[in-house]
């Protein structure tokens, strides 16, 4: 009874979103149940493709580029904090550049940016990238970036 009354609880957790097999064994165990009864759980629900860090791990990452994106660093951060394996988090982040996101993280941005003077303009950017993990020379060839495309103050 308790190992179906633990399957329903995961079952319900997988409702909301995607987890790790982390996450899952960390919310059973919050809930009290023993570690015999988390590993059945775990198992049933990895049997099921319920529960596989692999395609939870591609798709954070490529919802969080989409969507929010940050350094590689930061990502293997909140990977690493989801509990997924650090060989897996390098293997999905070896084929993007801190660069690359830094430029389309600001993308959204730069509208909004070039309203403001040159210096606060530089210190808004340099203050949302790093916020972001990124380091400051990527920050800096951003903002290169950033006045090559042409940048220059609109206010009258």
């Amino acid at each position: 009874m308790t190992v179906e009354k633990a399957y329903q609880k995961a079952l319900g957790y997988l409702a909301k979103s995607p987890k790790t097999i982390h996450q899952m064994k960390q919310y059973l165990t919050g809930k009290g149940y023993d570690a015999n009864t988390i590993e059945k759980i775990v198992g049933q629900l990895t049997d099921f493709n319920y529960l596989d860090d692999k395609a939870f791990a591609r798709q954070f990452v490529e919802s969080r580029i989409r969507y929010k994106p940050k350094s590689v660093y930061a990502l293997k951060f909140e990977l690493r904090k989801k509990g997924i394996d650090p060989a897996l988090a390098q293997e999905l982040l070896d084929a993007y550049k801190d660069e690359d996101l830094a430029l389309k993280a600001v993308e959204t941005k730069k509208q909004a940016w070039k309203l403001l003077d040159e210096s606060e303009c530089r210190k808004k950017m340099m203050n949302y990238l790093r916020y972001r993990g990124f380091n400051y020379s990527v920050c800096q060839a951003a903002w290169q970036a950033f006045l090559e495309e042409g940048w220059e103050n609109t206010q009258p």
